[in-house]
């Protein structure tokens, strides 16, 4: 099972902060993950955004990190300061 964490905006857009999703072996990496949210079409597109941030297990990670079962993955949105 792979628990999915959103945040900032994204949660308010999907209206949802969490998820559970079934492991599948076909999930390699993170990427594939937001391959597979992207599929679900909608406003899971915002997932899409270029500059996405995503974290694994709490630490931050790009899109190329390997997932396993029962991995935390998390997205949210780039972040800007000043």
């Amino acid at each position: 099972m792979i628990t999915l964490q959103l945040f900032a905006r994204y949660r308010e857009l999907l209206d949802t902060d969490h998820e559970q999703i079934p492991w599948d072996a076909g999930l390699q990496c993170v990427g594939d993950l937001r391959d597979r949210l992207l599929a679900r079409g909608n406003a899971w597109e915002v997932l899409a955004e270029p500059r996405v941030m995503c974290a694994r297990n709490q630490e931050m990670c790009s899109l190329e990190a390997p997932l396993t079962d029962g991995d935390e993955i998390a997205f949210f949105p780039p972040v800007t300061g000043g």
